[in-house]
């Protein structure tokens, strides 16, 4: 099954099935080229990030990863359609000249919380 389905199918099934919380829960996804694990304060960093140890106090946090890919466009487009890049084309870091990019049939992670309702929205850069 493909990874993205079972994330999402994961992540739905976090919303609680009780008519008193019609919500669903936030979502927020924090991707960062080049960070370390002791890089937050909340992992044990000496410097301060307030607002993202609040959220992983909060929220849910992951304390294991691995990329497809060590570089920027490719592990980007593993994260967001659950392929190994070079599945779907992305075999390094893509330039404003590329010519290619992840397929128009593939199915990210942004089309899939969008089918299930969510507002979607994604900042930052491929490259």
């Amino acid at each position: 099954m493909h990874f993205l389905k079972i994330l999402s199918l994961s992540l739905l099934a976090l919303v609680p099935l009780s008519k008193r919380v019609a919500e669903k829960p936030n979502v927020v996804l924090i991707f960062i080229d080049d960070m370390g694990y002791g890089d937050l304060s909340c992992y044990g960093a000496l410097f301060h990030t307030p607002q993202i140890d609040r959220m992983a106090a909060e929220g849910m946090r992951f304390t294991q990863f691995y990329s497809a890919q060590g570089v920027c466009s490719a592990s980007r487009a593993a994260l967001m359609t659950g392929c190994y890049p070079n599945r779907i084309g992305i075999h390094g870091a893509l330039f404003p000249a590329s010519t290619n990019g992840i397929h128009e049939n593939e199915k990210t992670m942004g089309e899939l919380f969008k089918e299930a309702g969510y507002a979607t929205a994604i900042y930052g850069k491929w490259h």
